[in-house]
């Protein structure tokens, strides 16, 4: 009898096993939408394990009650609290989600304008384990979308896990009061108490006039003043800055729409000086990601990646570069540093999204051929299937994060 007893407990224990060990997996969780507009957006759980037998898989998902209009971006790392901010941004609507059990998602909250302004587009976490968020425009008192809204400032607005306005501050300059100054990605650097604020409109409006960032104080969101990008050899590696990354040894290096990489020093200083330090090819570059000396970049003119040695800032140099195919339009970009992989989604519909590595004494870039989707070819599919939150149709990733 005790012997059969343990062999059935040994059965049972064989049967959970799996299940426990994909609950104690690592994910990617990825925002996507009806590119038909015809249903809603939502947010869809990879296996991002590559130890797992289910890797490049779908595992779990989640729906929301957003039409989807114009899927933008979600955080760009996993919060430590498991919440996840996400909007579709010409709705003017953005949801939270609950991940701390990830094959269990939840919506946990939803906003739409907050604080006085509409419109957010980037969400970073502060030091105190809430988000401070750029939001594009003032508020309207209603629902906008992006169509009606007009402007020349928006704002920050902290927020918390549970959606709630903790404070909040305009980003209009009186040193300034003609400028166009719509807030769009930001670098929150605590050391130097300072926020970093780059402007960039959503909309093709003001967007070849743009060419500014800001610096707040951190502690009591003061402006602390609006500063020129340096246009370079071209004259254009300064238009419509957009996401800023904080580098290892305090600078910013931000992103322009034109392809430039900018270097911002003495950020916690009177004087604060932004050097154009390479330009790629083209235009709408997109979403970079720092991952120790280099430097990540969606560059869609060559249809794929390029990465920037910036470990010498005096030198700052491109090492390599990864064309994904010739229909391949590049844009987000995010790192695991638990699986070593970076995650690559284009925006447009049907799309594959891949996983990348990366060299970190070379800085060569590879695709990672182990993570394959259920139809056996490499990376995941947003063609049209039936997604696990009841929905079936064909997907348009944007934001992807890994789970920590």
């Amino acid at each position: 009898m005790m012997r059969m007893s343990t062999a059935l407990a040994a059965a049972a224990l064989s049967l959970a096993a799996p299940s426990q060990a994909l609950a104690d997996g690592h994910y990617l969780f990825v925002w996507a939408a009806d590119e038909a507009k015809q249903g809603n957006d939502f947010l869809a759980v990879i296996d991002a394990d590559p130890a797992s037998a289910g890797y490049g898989k779908l595992v779990a998902g989640v729906g929301t009650d957003i039409k989807s209009v114009r899927i933008h971006h979600t955080e760009y790392e996993m919060s430590a609290s498991g919440k996840l901010f996400a909007n579709d941004h010409d709705s003017n609507q953005s949801v939270i989600f609950d991940l701390r059990e990830p094959l269990k998602p939840k919506v946990a909250a939803r906003f739409a304008s907050m604080g006085g302004f509409a419109m957010p587009h980037s969400f970073l976490r502060l030091p105190n384990g809430n988000v401070l968020a750029t939001f594009q425009f003032p508020d309207k008192g209603g629902h906008e979308d992006h169509g009606s809204m007009t402007g020349t400032h928006g704002g920050l607005v902290e927020i918390d896990d549970n959606g709630m306005v903790v404070r909040s501050v305009s980003n209009a300059d009186p040193a300034l009061p003609d400028e166009t100054l719509l807030p769009y990605s930001l670098a929150i650097l605590p050391e130097a108490d300072r926020v970093l604020v780059t402007n960039s409109p959503m909309g093709d409006d003001y967007l070849l006039s743009s060419n500014t960032y800001q610096l707040f104080r951190l502690s009591d969101l003061k402006l602390l003043g609006t500063y020129r990008l340096d246009p370079g050899p071209t004259r254009n590696g300064n238009v419509s800055p957009e996401e800023a990354r904080v580098a290892a040894d305090g600078s910013v290096y931000v992103q322009t729409l034109s392809c430039g990489i900018q270097r911002i020093t003495g950020i916690d200083t009177a004087n604060p000086v932004a050097k154009l330090v390479h330009k790629f090819p083209g235009d709408f570059c997109g979403v970079p990601t720092i991952v120790g000396r280099h430097l990540v970049q969606s560059v869609p003119s060559i249809k794929g990646f390029a990465v920037l040695d910036i470990g010498n800032p005096e030198n700052v140099r491109e090492v390599s570069r990864l064309v994904i195919d010739d229909k391949f339009s590049p844009h987000w970009t995010a790192w695991s540093p638990k699986a070593k992989r970076i995650v690559v989604t284009s925006g447009k519909a049907g799309d594959r999204m891949y996983l990348l590595k990366l060299d970190p004494a070379s800085g060569a870039l590879t695709i990672d051929d182990a993570f394959r989707d259920t139809d056996g070819k490499v990376g995941f599919s947003f063609a049209r299937r039936a997604w696990p939150h009841g929905w079936t149709g064909q997907g348009t990733p944007h934001g992807a994060v890994f789970s920590r």
